[in-house]
């Protein structure tokens, strides 16, 4: 059935505009309620089906309703759904194990949340009682959440709804090389952005830093993906100034990228702390900060999430990393990324609009501008695109801070047939603009 054949305003639409907050916000002049889903397909009230190539916002890492994660979910929920962090239970214990022997480096003791933006305060909070220091480096162009110290830190206006409510936050400039900040052209630029780093630390600091947080490719950004060697210069830096390095895996993490469980393993730096939510538990609502030994010591013993280490989602947690195992999803995430890339390439080739194509794995990015040449940002071409795929059945996300980057981040499970249907879908829609 076609995404066109019913229009009329569902039951959930109606009460989500009547009964939230305005700031609610759906995609699409006549957005959807997604009723079911099944792997790489989601359904809507009114029957209709579509490719999901959004995966709920790199969420739903494994597909929808995968059978091994929702069975051990009904198993958990029959034995026992709550216990608080002040007991043990078996299913925390035994996904932070899985974690440690998983995670790089050095990382070994975990913190669970409910979600990135308490992971990433998790983080920062820990670093700076690791530390002594206050001052925290992270990125323009970044996003950490909605808590006034995750807008703070954040590089992105659009996500900041009060002017910075957290002193302390100090934004180098995002290895944008599409809008090089410097003007420059990598690889001649001498990565100029990460250098940066140590003008920013001595000029608007005090020398102090706590730490340098940063997401391996900036999601909200528009996937922006720095050049190969940018890590190992800035992260660099910031050791020499006594600060540590939070890697931000919330959109990288669980194969995301491709072949990695880590999106910070692409680029060969090994953080002291990494933080994560979103694909870990395949929807389930979670947050997890894990850290070197000595960083996790320092957080004082009298700490509480009502709802952290949860054993449903911790449950949920083992089955997705079980199934990414199982399924090869690293390696198919890296195969099927590969030829969604060249799918991509070949669509900018064909098509002005596309000024840039980035990402890597299966978390791709197109850029879209009115002239190549200057570059001007063209958010009106996103929206185009975004209600022509809609009536192929197709589902994309967006980004970027001018609103002009389509974000596609479909589930690992995700098939070459599947992303040649997206890439279908986006070609006949962009021949619309």
């Amino acid at each position: 059935m076609s995404a066109d054949n019913k229009s009329s305003v569902s039951d959930s639409v109606q009460k989500h505009k009547d009964f939230l907050f305005p700031a609610v916000t759906m995609y699409y002049q006549e957005p959807l309620a997604l009723e079911r889903g099944e792997g790489m397909h989601v359904w809507d009230e009114q029957g209709n089906k579509y490719l999901d190539c959004f995966g709920g916002v790199l969420t739903t890492s494994v597909g929808h309703a995968h059978p091994h994660v929702t069975d051990a979910i009904i198993d958990q929920v029959k034995k026992i759904a709550h216990t608080s962090t002040l007991y043990a239970n078996r299913p925390q214990s035994e996904l932070a194990a899985k974690l440690a022997e998983i995670a790089p480096g050095r990382l070994e003791k975990s913190f669970f949340t409910n979600s990135g933006t308490e992971a990433d305060e998790t983080a920062t909070q820990a670093a700076k009682l690791y530390t002594g220091r206050q001052e925290i480096i992270t990125l323009r162009h970044s996003y950490s959440g909605r808590s006034a110290a995750a807008q703070s830190a954040g590089g992105h206006k659009s996500w900041k709804v009060l002017p910075t409510q957290v002193p302390g936050y100090y934004h180098a400039p995002a290895p944008y090389c599409y809008r090089c900040p410097f003007k420059l052209t990598y690889p001649e630029c001498d990565l100029a952005c990460a250098k940066d780093m140590k003008e920013l630390i001595e000029t608007a600091t005090s020398g102090n830093i706590a730490a340098f947080m940063a997401e391996p490719i900036l999601g909200v950004g528009g996937y922006i993906t720095p050049p190969k060697e940018y890590f190992k210069e800035a992260v660099a830096i910031i050791r020499q100034y006594g600060g540590v390095f939070i890697a931000d895996e919330v959109q990288t993490g669980w194969g995301r990228t491709g072949g990695k469980w880590f999106g910070i393993e692409q680029w060969d730096v090994e953080p002291e702390i990494i933080t994560s939510a979103k694909g870990m538990a395949n929807g389930s609502p979670i947050g997890w900060t894990i850290a070197t030994p000595e960083v996790a010591a320092a957080v004082p013993t009298l700490t509480f999430s009502t709802f952290g280490g949860n054993p449903v989602t911790s449950r949920a947690a083992i089955a997705t990393i079980e199934v990414i195992e199982q399924e090869n999803l690293l390696e198919n995430a890296k195969i099927v990324g590969e030829h969604l890339r060249q799918g991509l390439m070949g669509l900018a080739e064909k098509y002005d609009v596309i000024g840039d194509v980035r990402g890597m794995g299966l978390m791709q990015a197109l850029e879209l501008v009115k002239d190549r040449k200057t570059k001007e940002p063209n958010p009106q071409a996103v929206l185009k695109v975004f209600e022509e795929t809609k009536k192929r059945n197709v589902l994309i996300g967006k980004g970027g801070l001018y609103g002009n980057c389509i974000r596609i981040g479909p589930p690992l499970v995700a098939s070459k047939d599947d992303m040649d249907e997206l890439v279908t879908a986006l070609d006949e829609s962009l021949a619309t603009i």
